[in-house]
């Protein structure tokens, strides 16, 4: 029997519970059975429920915040209702962006609601439900307990000091992410979003096989194309100099390289020899009398394994918050011995002409037949000169 959730279409639901009632599309149906008492009916004016949709909207969308029973937005099923492991209190708002709701619930006494949660989730493993617990979405805070019904949502949420709550003796944490103690034994809080469909945290543990079939590196089948490579960052200056603003607006100056802006964000950050870096160039106009335009770095490269690895955790880092890389993060597209960070498509064109390849690091990628896919020197990433969101054509 699989796990049921208030959103079909998520599989990463929070309701926790028995959901037969709620709707898809992620609204609830009226509670079936209980009625809350007035005092709760009238609770999001004021006290717990206004203080926990204060802080949730510090993250994430909150709004039309109502403790009513009849608002069909409040699920049913076997939720906790106001009486059940210490809960006093439970509201409902609207996610708008995401087109989701937060139910929240406001216990007395945290730890009773725990153990609630607890008792039940192992329940329901002990009924036949084995993986029950492992992907919902029960979010702890201080004082209360939001149930999205959105995985979006919960990826806002575990951005500040929410975590998932998960009692499911098989639940298991990747690297990268937290693990806190909860006040029960036997569970565990994070801020690993878990799912089913893999929409939630990226889990950057799991294997990448650029080949496909173990045989081959990737694309092209008779292996590599080979990679650029140059002897100094004035030959990778001519060698880029069609694809990238180099000729007239270029420096070495170590506080001109520093130079970066909000729409202009580099690969590199701190110390470039950390990074395994030995030389380093900015092309582009910094800001002057207009706004800092077309920036873009080059690099020559001494260690190429530690700048790929540096530059692997910089981009899981940007990755984990919501799946998706910052628009103006530049990607890191490489050679032998060389590097160029930029987040111009068209630029990242012209250099794929040149044999440059993007360093990407996301969970599961893969590129069409036609693209190039071939291994990095870390695990976990690949060489393409395919992105999805700009193909080449």
């Amino acid at each position: 029997m699989r796990i049921q959730r208030i959103l079909a279409t998520t599989a990463a639901l929070s309701c926790l519970f028995t959901l037969a009632a709620c709707k898809e599309g992620g609204q609830a149906s009226p509670p079936g059975a209980g009625t809350p008492s007035s005092t709760a009916a009238t609770a999001a004016a004021e006290g717990p429920l206004a203080e926990a949709q204060r802080h949730l909207r510090q993250f994430t969308s909150c709004e039309d915040l109502t403790a009513k029973a009849d608002d069909p937005r409040m699920p049913g099923g076997d939720f906790p209702k106001v009486g059940q492991w210490s809960v006093t209190e439970v509201g409902v708002c609207s996610d708008k962006p995401e087109k989701g709701d937060i139910v929240i619930a406001v216990p007395k006494d945290m730890k009773a609601f725990q153990e609630g949660y607890k008792k039940y989730v192992l329940a329901r493993m002990g009924a036949g439900e084995g993986a029950y617990g492992l992907f919902d979405q029960v979010l702890v805070g201080k004082g209360f307990v939001a149930f999205p019904t959105r995985t979006a949502t919960s990826l806002k949420l575990v951005r500040s000091d929410l975590r998932v709550l998960v009692c499911n003796p098989g639940g298991r944490v990747p690297d990268g992410y937290k693990r806190e103690k909860p006040l029960v034994e036997g569970c565990g809080l994070t801020d690993f979003v878990s799912t089913e469909d893999g929409s939630g945290s990226p889990n950057f543990e799991t294997p990448q096989d650029p080949s496909g079939d173990g045989s081959k590196p990737g694309q092209p089948k008779n292996g590599s194309l080979g990679l650029p490579r140059a002897g100094s960052i004035a030959e990778l200056r001519k060698l880029v100099g069609n694809s990238l603003d180099c000729q007239k607006n270029f420096s070495t100056d170590p506080e001109a390289v520093a130079i970066e802006s909000i729409d202009y964000q580099p690969v590199i950050k701190g110390n470039a020899l950390e990074w395994g870096v030995t030389g380093r160039a900015l092309c582009g106009q910094p800001a002057g009398e207009r706004r800092a335009h077309d920036l873009s770095w080059l690099d020559t490269v001494g260690d190429m394994k530690k700048l790929q690895t540096k530059a692997k955790a910089a981009q899981q880092a940007d990755l984990k918050d919501d799946g998706k890389l910052k628009a103006t993060a530049s990607l890191l597209l490489v050679g032998e011995n060389i590097a160029v960070e930029t987040n111009s498509p068209s630029s990242r064109f012209g250099l794929y002409q040149l044999q440059f390849l993007y360093l990407n690091c996301t969970p599961g990628f893969s590129a069409p037949s036609g693209y190039r896919l071939e291994k990095s020197q870390v695990e976990g990433c690949v060489l393409t000169n395919y992105e999805p969101e700009h193909p080449l054509g």
